[in-house]
Order: C-alpha cells, then structure tokens, then sequence
C-alpha cells in the first residue's frame, strides 16, 4: 500500500526515506522540500499547524503563511534593513501587538530571556514596542519571533507605516466594539428602567421575563464580541500564569452574565444585562481614548522614521528604493528632497535643513568631504553623495532606538510600582472572594454586586502606566531638543547634579576657530609653516585642527606622524622632526606661553606662532549663571593653556579653573571630586573621552569627535548648550509627574478599595472609575510634550 506524505499528502515514492518526526511520531515524506519545510516548521516551534490545519498543504505553498514571514526575516538581506549588528549580538527594534499592560511585558520578557541564545529584551508598553538582543550563532530571528506568537502576541521588525497601519486597524476594531456594545447599552438600559422602575405599572411576570430575554439577546453580542480583547487578555495571562489587569475584568464580566444568563432561565434571582454592556461600554471607551494617548506619546519618533524616502535616484538615473542601498552607492539628491541616507558629499555646495536632528531652524552650509544624515532636508540645489551607512545603522534609526532604549528606563520607584502592580491583581481577587463571602451571609442579594465592584474598581491599570507614558513623552521632548539619549538613566541623574564639569574649547567656545595671526621666527614663508601645520593637523580631529584645512597642501606631505593626545603633533619632514601644538610640548619646560596661540618647531627650531580666534558661545555666560544659582558647582577643566582658560573662565565667571590638564589629569580630577557631588560633564574632543565615560552623567557636543559622542549618555546636536538647561529642566518635570502618577493611581486604588468592600460603590461607578484614573495618569503625562510658550 502507497503512503502519503504527511505534509503535502502526495503519495511518496518507492526507495525514498525522507521522515520527520511530528507531534510524537515519525511521518514520512514525499520528497526533500517537503522534508526540510515540516523540519523547519518543527524547529521554529509551530508544530501546532499540523494540529489545527484543515487540509495538507498545497506543493507550490508549502509552508504556512505564519512560518513564511518570520523564516523571511532570517535572511541576511532582508535583516539589513533593521538589524543593528556588533561584535557581541545583533540588535532589533519590534512591534508588539497585544501588549496591554505591565504584565504582558513581565510575561514576554520572562519568556524570551529563557531562550538559548538571547542576551536580552526589555518591552515598552507605552510604544508597544521591544528592544531584543540575540547572538546569531545560538539562534535564529524567526525561532524569537515565534516564541512571541506562541504567548499570544504578535511581533515583527519596527516600520512605521506597517506600525501605523496596525494602530489604524486596531482602532476601527475597538471603534466597531464600541459601537454595538454602546447601541445594546442604550436598548437594554431602556428595559432595565421598565423592569426596575415599573415605568408600566404593575407588570406582568410573562412581560418581565420577556424583557430579560430581549436583554438577553442584546447582551450576548456584546459578551462575544466587543468584549473579546479582554478575554484575550486575561487568557494569555492565565495560560502563562501570570495575572493581568484584564483578568478581575474578564472575571466580573462572566460571572455576571452566566448568573444572569441563569436567572432568566430559571426566572428567578436578578439580572445584570444593562450593567455588563455598559461594563464593556465604559471599559472600551477608557481603552480607546488610552490607546489614543499612548499613540500620541509614542508617535514622534516613529515619525522621525517617516522623513526617510522610499526611492532613491542613482547617478545613471534609475530609481531604486532606499531599502537596498549599500555603503558605497552613489546617489543624486534633487533640490526639496528630504535625504534618502547618510552619506557623504561628493559634488555640490547645499544648505541642509537639520532641524529633525538637532532642533536648529537654520539651514546649515555642507559642501564636499561634508556628512549628511538621512531624514535631513535639501534645499534649492541638487548634490550627489556617497552613502556611508546602511538604513539600520543611520543616524535617524540610531536615534529612534536610543529613544526606545532611553523609554525602557525606569526609576527605582517605578519598579516597585510594576511588582506592586503585578502582585496587586492577586489581592484583588482574593479580597474580592472574601467580599462576597462576607456579604453573602448578611446580604445575598448584594453580595455579587458588591463583588462585582471590588473586581473592576481596584483594577491597578493606571499603576501601571504611570511610568512608562511620563518617559515616552519626555523622551520625545528631548529629541525636539535636539538631545540624543544615549543612556537610560539620563533624567534621573539630570536632576541630582551638583557639580557641573565643562571642556573649553569647542564646548563654552564655538569651536569654529580662524586663524587670527602668524608670526614667523625662521626665514621660512607664511604659506610655508601654514601648508607644513596644516598637514600635521590634517591628522587630528580638534577644532584648532580644523582650523588649519584650508591651509592644506598637496605639495606639502608630512609622514610618520603621532598624535600626543592633550599636547601635540608629531611627523617628519623633509628628514626633520616637526611639532605643532602647546609651547610646553613644542618650545620644552618653562617656556610661557601666549593666550590663544599654536607653536611649530622644526628640527628643533621654533619657526612660527599661530594666533587664532575662538569666540565664546552667546548662551555660554547665562547657561553658567543658571547652574551656579541652582546650588551646582561649576568647573572649568581644559587642556588648554592656563592663560587661554583664565581668560575664558574671566569673562563667564567661572572660578574653579584647571588648565594643561592632559587626558589622565582629567579623569584623576574626576576621581578626587567630594564622593557625595554627583558629576555631569561637557565636552567634545577625544581628550575628553575618558572622563565623559567615568562622569556619572555626560554629555557630548554634537560637532565634537566621534570618540567623545560614543563615551557619552547625552549627545547635544545642535551644540545649544541652554538646550542642557531645559532639558534639566525637563528631567525635574518627569520626575514630578511620575511622583503625581504614582500618587494618584496608589491613593486612588486605596481610597476606592475599602468604599468598594463596604458597598458604597456601584458597578458603573466602579468601570467610569477606573477607566477615569488610567485616562488621568496618561493626560497628565502629556503636559510632557508641551513647549515652552506655547
């Protein structure tokens, strides 16, 4: 007897042996594409297809559409687009469908971590959104994928558009929902006053029980359909077993409908039909109008990722979507466009609106050898560029997850409340049994109600979400800003500083140094120590440095060169040693040195002076005051000459100076600060490195190196210092607002538990209630994402 394949039924052919063990037992197969695709399905944890399909699958589909979209995001290819990959694991941003409250994130995140392979996963139930971290060489994408999908959820890799369309969809659900449990509310509330207020008369008992049964019929639809997202809710809670808020919801719903449901049967006893529509009714719009405010919350980043065209146009004139560019590619940008990545100026002189990034309205000059960022706006003239990062490693994506990460954060206090939260569900229900048992003997006929109230009134949702909505909205301020989060515990450190530690030049100052003047002391030309210093500096990534570019030579070749970090540069030319930098390294011990003024030696020789001008930021001398009246000591630390520094620190009012301070200097004056003084750096060059690393908090300026903005938790885009200013502000705010969330959802849920116990409370008022206290914790939230004069 011929013998079908398990998987596509087909008969299988004599001499072969292709198996797969499936659900216990070895099945046989028809040929290898069937063998490897039931493998596959296997592997990746969806046997469960072979339970519950209805027919075998089809030759020309033979995986399951659920196993073809997550295999599909194990390819290298497709996984370039949104997977940040390092030495140590491969990162991704995903959407999470179904995430409702804090234990849904608990839940997720347990059941994740536990897998082979993952180095960790933190959930935002604010963004529906999850940070997840793997290592390839342990598993795969689409075995994490599916491990999600099996709790209930559904996940897939963050797009915008794709997150949008979900949220679109998602709320015409609940908009249907709330429609019919709103129209049964409305009939059955209509019955509910003819039978309790004898509106008729004395009614009769064959009209009263007619009644019901129209209540009834009204009812159901609403226990079946508008209500499921809670039933599914609370079940993905109980299968994991975990409680969720849903789940005292879910609880009070059917135990009052089947006690209904029996009263009308038996026509004896009360009916709740008016009460459990109007339960669904409030508990939908409160879930709405939360929905919509999470969405408001969590839309700006999301936004930022929309500013990213889809097509891109290549030199030749064909157009390619953006998703498949490669570093290296060559681009063309036309006038209006916003940029499709980032890249590199190769042709073109352009003004780039930056504002996305860095807040600033005026456009910025870029010419060639410049970078440009994708999101970013052209203006009038078209340019080519050469892109230098792909779409997952671009500054835009890069921003969008270090916000996620930066909302994932929470205080101390805030993770007590999610425990609380977590552990507060089961003292619910066990309250709520011994309510009823108490009433039960003294008031049988209130004890359900009563019950019923206890159930939904202390409902901990708005616990939950009064961390998370605080951290989302003032995340997003931050990005306004033109402040990038680089590091979780920002907003917490922001508000304990008390000594403020800034770098000189490039930080207080501009940075955008000239050279003022040149004062020679060999026979040699102007132009000739200008190319020779320019050469040396071509080498390093400082502002004086920069300053040098436009004096570079290609007849001029300095070679075997070494940056001394904090002091100089050395080379050779022309067979000789050559030095550029403080007179200290340069001229040797002793010499005193000039303010605002570079050295250049040559064999030993000193052959010239290089005077330069490196005007004070406007915003610096108010942004100093302001610290200083706030109680925070402030500190000018600088490897700058004590002349340049002492000049500096005079005209801002800076006191405490410490000047010729090389790279260790630093970071040992940073370990002997008073051990209570919690520390906040500023700075922008490679010598700052180390001390923006070991400072409690740090910050980076926008246009410094990429060394100092990799060290650092905060990176200021725009260069703005006030921005620092508002941004502490912002810091002490959101703490403010997560102490006002907390306090209202715990005194909230205290003042309403004892009303609720002793019968004070009545179901509606109990669901108005708690959906009243989840909407206030999220509006109150939103005040975070005011402006400032606005």
């Amino acid at each position: 007897m011929c013998k079908s394949c398990y998987h596509c039924g087909e008969d299988v052919p004599a001499n072969t042996d292709f198996k797969v063990e499936i659900l216990g037992d070895i099945r046989d197969m028809c040929c290898p594409g069937c063998e490897t695709v039931a493998q596959t399905i296997v592997d990746s944890g969806l046997v469960s297809y072979y339970q519950y399909r209805t027919a075998p699958a089809e030759k020309a589909d033979l995986v399951p559409e659920q196993l073809q979209a997550l295999i599909h995001y194990d390819n290298d290819d497709v996984q370039a687009e949104f997977v940040r990959n390092s030495e140590n694991a491969s990162e991704v941003t995903l959407s999470l469908e179904g995430v409702s409250c804090a234990a849904c994130a608990w839940l997720i995140e347990k059941q994740v971590s536990a897998k082979s392979g993952v180095v960790s996963i933190r959930v935002n139930t604010t963004t529906n959104r999850a940070l997840l971290a793997w290592d390839k060489s342990q598993t795969r994408l689409s075995e994490l994928l599916s491990t999600i999908h099996q709790l209930g959820y559904k996940a897939a890799p963050f797009e915008a558009d794709k997150q949008e369309a979900a949220y679109h969809e998602q709320m015409k659900q609940y908009l249907y929902r709330l429609g019919i449990a709103g129209l049964a509310t409305m009939q059955v509330m209509m019955l509910a006053v003819a039978l309790y207020l004898e509106v008729f008369g004395d009614l009769e008992p064959e009209f009263k029980n007619y009644f019901r049964w129209v209540s009834l019929i009204f009812a159901t639809p609403v226990m079946l359909y508008s209500a499921l997202p809670f039933y599914i809710n609370a079940w993905r809670s109980l299968r994991s077993r975990t409680l969720g808020m849903d789940v005292p919801v879910s609880i009070a719903m059917i135990f009052a409908y089947f006690a209904s449901l029996v009263a009308t049967v038996t026509e004896q006893g009360e009916v709740f039909f008016e009460s459990i529509s109007m339960f669904a009714f409030f508990l939908l719009v409160g879930r709405f109008l939360e929905m919509r405010a999470r969405r408001k919350a969590a839309a700006a980043s999301g936004n930022l990722l929309k500013l990213i065209p889809a097509i891109a146009n290549k030199l030749d004139g064909e157009q390619v979507p953006v998703k498949t560019l490669k570093v290296g590619d060559q681009i063309r940008v036309l006038p209006g466009e916003h940029i499709p990545a980032d890249g590199k100026i190769i042709r073109g002189r352009v003004h780039i609106d930056e504002s996305m990034l860095t807040g600033e309205s005026l456009p910025v000059v870029k010419q060639v050898d410049d970078f440009v960022f994708a999101g970013t706006l052209n203006g009038e003239e078209s340019f080519e560029l050469e892109v230098t990062s792909s779409k997952a490693d671009s500054m835009i994506s890069n921003i969008v997850r270090l916000q996620d990460e930066a909302q994932l954060s929470k205080p101390k206090i805030a993770e007590i409340a999610d425990v609380v939260a977590r552990y507060f569900v089961a003292v619910i229900l066990i309250i709520a049994a011994a309510t009823w048992y108490f009433w039960h003997s003294s008031k049988p006929d209130d004890a359900f109600w009563i019950m019923l109230s206890v159930l939904v009134a202390t409902c901990p949702c708005a616990l939950s979400l009064a961390t998370p909505t605080a951290l989302t909205c003032a995340t997003s301020r931050m990005g306004n800003l033109g402040i990038l989060l680089r590091k979780s515990h920002v907003f917490e450190t922001l508000c304990k500083v008390k000594h403020l530690i800034v770098d000189k030049t490039g930080t207080l100052t501009h940075g955008d140094i000239e050279i003022d003047n040149v004062t020679l002391f060999s026979d040699r030309s102007k132009e000739d120590v200008l190319a020779i210093a320019a050469s040396l500096e071509s080498h390093a990534n400082h502002p004086i440095a920069r300053a040098f570019k436009p004096y570079l030579s290609s007849d001029v070749v300095v070679d075997q060169v070494e940056n001394v970090i904090g002091s100089g540069i050395y080379g050779q030319f022309d067979g000789q040693d050559v030095k550029i930098g403080s007179a200290q390294y340069v001229l040797g011990e002793g010499k005193e040195a000039a303010a605002n003024t570079v050295y250049l030696s040559i064999g030993g020789t000193h052959v010239a002076n290089f005077s330069y001008r490196d005007p004070i930021r406007s915003e610096t001398k108010e942004f100093i005051e302001k610290f200083q009246k706030s109680g925070v000591k402030v500190t000018l630390l600088t490897g700058d000459t004590k002349a340049n520094a002492d000049l500096v620190a005079a005209q801002i009012g800076i006191d405490d100076v410490v000047a010729g301070a090389k790279p260790q200097d630093k970071l040992a004056y940073l370990k002997n600060v008073d051990e209570g003084d919690v520390t906040m750096m500023i700075g922008d060059g490679i010598n700052d490195a180390p001390t923006l690393a070991g400072a409690h908090l740090s910050v980076a300026m926008g246009g410094g190196a990429d060394v100092a903005k990799a060290s650092a938790d905060m990176v200021l885009l725009g260069d703005r210092l006030d921005r620092i200013l508002e941004a502490r502000e912002l810091a002490l705010q959101t703490r403010r607002i997560i102490k006002e969330n907390l306090a209202w959802s715990l005194g909230y849920n205290l003042l309403i538990l004892p009303l609720a116990v002793a019968g004070f409370v009545a179901p509606y008022f109990a669901v108005v209630g708690m959906s009243a206290s989840s909407i206030i914790v999220i509006s109150n939230s939103l005040r975070l994402l005011k402006e400032k004069g606005r």
